[in-house]
């Protein structure tokens, strides 16, 4: 079969790989101009290894993804960072069972209460009897409300914002049910391992087209896409020129693996009553400010520091090099400040100088110096990069054949009830690739 597949982030790419093994004649079409979709990669010429334009890491337990780099001989490796919480501006490890019971800031009763509720959520395999139930109810009565509303209720909200009372405690469930002590990340980055599936899939005999943007999906018998290939200039200002070449191509079977709003946009095709199921999807966007340092932010060696403060801008804090080696980075040290907003909210159009100005008082609570040892900033921004999760999602769910004959949907809003991420890229990847094989 001739197969189409629009983007090229971890799920185009695994089914790809998937398909072209199997010996179907694939295409991807990404309009970036390397692979990863929200694992995208950038590297400065001094490094020696990529890095991602949002925070990535994999659990020791997300086996889609590792199996998969054990399959394609790609090296991973395997530490133990710290994780850690700021409360009442001061930061406390928080990431093991001992350190939950030895919470100086609660009383003993309500670590006991904390620990038994996260115990409860980390050995309960079935999430479906909690995905009625919203986290924002079910965590104060369980776990008290102390320890609720100074340690969860924060990061629910600067997570979620307007939709956090209402977030399902399915969602919650499986980001306490997936966390593992033991963290993973991919020999010199995300990127370098996407490219590493993207070599897979040309000796396979596909093809990954990249500056690539799909403008026009068609159904009928065949499934036709038309796009805009040029260089990612002209892309940008959506020009068609001498360097801009508008095409067609026709596919036996086309899978779409962008968020959906994106696809009703380019299928005019699809049926009201379904664009309007997926209109109901929410989701919100992605900030990531990264600095580049001299010296390094923490004074404990913190990986991840989860803000817990409303009023905060910054969700959290993640320095990268305490995870990975800063030899790979020209002895840089690389942090992250990180928050999620709507796509309309005006920090989503600031520069990363006007956005540093915000965060600098939060930022100088912890490290009050950090500026003395700045190099350079990056600020990167993705409008779509968490699902909301409301209760009863699984019945909303999108499936992933569409109303389009030879049409598939594939993306983050369907990997539910786990959160995004690329372990669950890889998986939803598998698993479509063997739907459009078995039809």
């Amino acid at each position: 079969m001739r197969i189409g597949i629009i983007g090229g982030g971890f799920t185009g790419l695994t089914a790809a790989y998937r398909l072209s093994k199997l010996g179907h004649s694939v295409t991807i079409f990404e309009k970036e101009k390397t692979p990863g979709g929200l694992a995208l990669g950038f590297k400065e010429k001094e490094w020696e290894w990529t890095l991602e334009a949002h925070y990535h890491h994999w659990f020791a337990n997300d086996q889609n993804v590792l199996d998969l780099a054990k399959e394609i001989s790609y090296d991973v490796l395997i530490k133990r960072p710290k994780t850690s919480v700021f409360v009442d501006g001061k930061t406390y490890q928080l990431d093991d069972p001992v350190r939950v019971l030895t919470f100086p800031k609660l009383p003993l009763l309500d670590r006991f209460r904390m620990a038994a509720t996260l115990g409860f959520l980390k050995f309960n395999p079935f999430w479906q009897i909690l995905e009625g139930t919203r986290a924002a109810n079910f965590l104060p009565i369980t776990m008290g409300e102390k320890a609720y509303s100074m340690l969860w209720q924060p990061q629910l909200e600067n997570k979620f914002g307007a939709y956090a009372p209402d977030i399902s405690l399915a969602w919650f469930w499986a980001r306490i049910k997936k966390r593992t002590e033991k963290l993973v990340y991919p020999k010199a980055g995300f990127l370098s391992f996407a490219n590493a599936l993207v070599k897979k899939i040309e000796e396979n005999g596909g093809k990954v087209l990249f500056n690539t943007e799909v403008v026009k999906l068609k159904s009928e018998g065949k499934v036709s896409i038309k796009y805009l290939y040029s260089s990612s200039e002209a892309l940008l200002n959506r020009e068609v020129n001498n360097e801009t070449m508008e095409q067609l191509s026709n596919f036996d079977k086309v899978l779409v693996t962008t968020p959906s709003f994106f696809f009703i946009n380019i299928a005019p095709q699809l049926p009201d009553v379904y664009k309007k199921k997926l209109l109901m999807l929410k989701g919100i966007g992605a900030i990531n400010l990264i600095l580049r340092l001299k010296k390094p932010f923490f004074s404990d060696n913190t990986y991840w520091l989860s803000i817990c403060n409303k009023k905060s801008p910054i969700m959290a804090i993640v320095e990268h090099t305490n995870f990975m080696d800063k030899k790979y980075y020209n002895n840089e040290h690389i942090v992250y400040v990180g928050n999620y907003f709507p796509h309309n909210h005006p920090y989503m159009k600031m520069p990363a100088e006007e956005l540093l100005k915000i965060y600098t008082p939060y930022l100088k609570k912890i490290n009050p110096n950090f500026q003395a040892s700045l190099i350079k900033t990056h600020i990167f921004k993705a409008p779509f990069a968490q699902p909301i999760i409301p209760i009863n999602y699984s019945k909303i769910i999108p499936p992933l054949e569409t109303p389009l004959a030879h049409v598939y949907l594939a993306n983050i809003q369907q990997v539910y009830p786990w959160d995004r991420g690329t372990n669950y890229a890889v998986e939803l990847g598998e698993k479509v690739a063997k739907l459009i094989t078995d039809k």
